[in-house]
């Protein structure tokens, strides 16, 4: 049994709380770096994936153009031969029939030719796409590179420190009696940082109920007690 008295208790529960406390946000902190790099890494894959995606439209929209031209050339093509048998028909109905069959051609040539042009343009319109998701690939690699270079910037003197209240946290421990200290190991392994609560305005911290009488008037003399509750060792802040 430890020497020292239940004031001395208090105090050092409220230390413990306090490292406690520390240590988690920091063994957070910690464990978030790899989660943001994680993060990155999938946002540069998305960013890539749609790239692709608009790279492959791009395509679709280069090939149906061309072949829209080859189809238009055919037909042109075709008009130039029906003005070649012009030269050669025997009749006038003949002929007549010609220059109705070439007008035809024609005219759906033109509505074809606009379609060409029209084609043409969006694909011009459509790049603007396909540069814009290039550089919001480029944006989201160099911000994974910054992500890591700062988690990498603040990893080591995380574990220092994390290190450091590892150290100070079995210096405080060894001030508790060893029946108090037996009881704090069992609810740090169950709650971590919630293993501990003040009592404020008679009331658990950390359930909010009320602490009865009984088990405040031990607490107000430095007897550790457990919330009736929730089950966390209670102290009183400074």
């Amino acid at each position: 049994m430890s020497s020292t008295t239940p004031n001395a208790h208090t105090s050092v529960l409220r230390t413990l709380h306090r490292i406690h406390r520390q240590l988690t946000d920091l063994r957070e902190r910690l464990a978030r770096g790899p989660k943001q790099i994680q993060a990155a890494e999938a946002n540069v894959q998305n960013c890539e994936h749609a790239l692709q995606q608009t790279r492959a439209e791009a395509k679709a929209m280069r090939v149906a153009s061309d072949q829209k031209q080859l189809q238009l050339k055919s037909r042109e093509d075709k008009v130039k031969d029906l003005r070649r048998k012009l030269n050669t028909v025997s009749s006038n109905r003949e002929y007549q029939v010609l220059l109705e069959q070439i007008a035809a051609e024609e005219m759906t040539n033109s509505v074809l030719a606009d379609e060409v042009l029209e084609a043409l343009d969006k694909i011009d319109a459509f790049q603007k796409n396909v540069a814009e998701a290039e550089a919001v690939l480029a944006a989201g690699k160099q911000r994974t590179q910054e992500v890591r270079a700062e988690v990498a910037r603040q990893a080591p003197s995380l574990k220092t420190e994390i290190a450091r209240l590892e150290a100070e946290l079995k210096q405080e421990e060894t001030g508790l009696p060893e029946d108090i200290l037996q009881v704090y190991h069992r609810i740090v392994r169950q709650k971590g940082e919630d293993a501990l609560a003040a009592v404020e305005n008679q009331c658990c911290s950390g359930c909010n109920q009320q602490v009865t009488l009984n088990v405040y008037s031990h607490i107000m003399m430095g007897t550790p007690m457990l919330c009736r509750s929730c089950g966390r060792l209670l102290y009183v802040p400074e």
